[in-house]
């Protein structure tokens, strides 16, 4: 899983040959509407889901969508499932120091009921997420489109295929307030929930449910 970089609505041609009438702005003259894609793929299925926030890229708004992505898949594959194994980036919203996205990935494990094992990317190497080779396909797939609304962003993520399936849509208006974060207090006891791999303590974390 992983956000990718913010998406701007308006008549840009996003340094492609602009479609349409080759007519599009090539500079940010103040854009107003703009949405964060969160992204996670599932390496079994091939099955890709994107999430538009409206909003800010939180932890919040990390946790949400993947609680979203967990809650929307079909209950026989949720019955079966004994542990979630994510790939991430050791980003600023959903690293293994970041306090909240640690308390809200533990209250995400205990209402699910699954074990869940967080694997971090070293830096500079973010490149080998797979969910990184999902972003690369949208980039080329609506490269030069002018995106000028919600709509128009949705129907053409909603297009793309990766492993020869389209990907799930979903539009978030939720609002998220950036800069949350724990007490020392607080967090000793997120700590006491996280079980640390002692050779990689950073990138190699597990979370069992109560």
């Amino acid at each position: 899983m992983d956000c990718k970089a913010t998406v701007n609505i308006g008549d840009y041609s996003r340094g492609g040959k602009t479609r349409g009438d080759n007519k599009a702005c090539d500079h940010d003259m103040g854009c107003k509407e703009k949405y964060v894609p969160f992204g996670i793929v599932d390496e079994d299925t091939g099955q890709l889901k994107i999430t538009f926030g409206s909003s800010r890229k939180t932890s919040d708004f990390i946790v949400d969508s993947l609680h979203a992505w967990w809650t929307g898949l079909p209950p026989g594959e949720r019955e079966q499932t004994e542990l979630i194994r994510i790939k991430a980036d050791n980003g600023p919203e959903s690293g293994g120091a970041r306090t909240q996205f640690l308390k809200r990935m533990v209250e995400f494990v205990d209402s699910v009921g699954i074990a869940v094992q967080l694997i971090y990317y070293p830096p500079y190497h973010s490149k080998y997420n797979p969910i990184e080779r999902c972003w690369g396909m949208l980039e080329c797939h609506w490269n030069g489109a002018r995106l000028t609304s919600a709509e128009t962003m949705l129907a053409w993520a909603g297009t793309m295929t990766w492993k020869g399936l389209h990907p799930i849509i979903e539009l978030s208006k939720k609002v998220y307030r950036k800069g949350v974060s724990l007490t020392r207090k607080a967090m000793k006891e997120v700590e006491a929930r996280l079980d640390r791999n002692p050779v990689l303590p950073k990138y190699d974390i597990s979370i069992l449910p109560h």
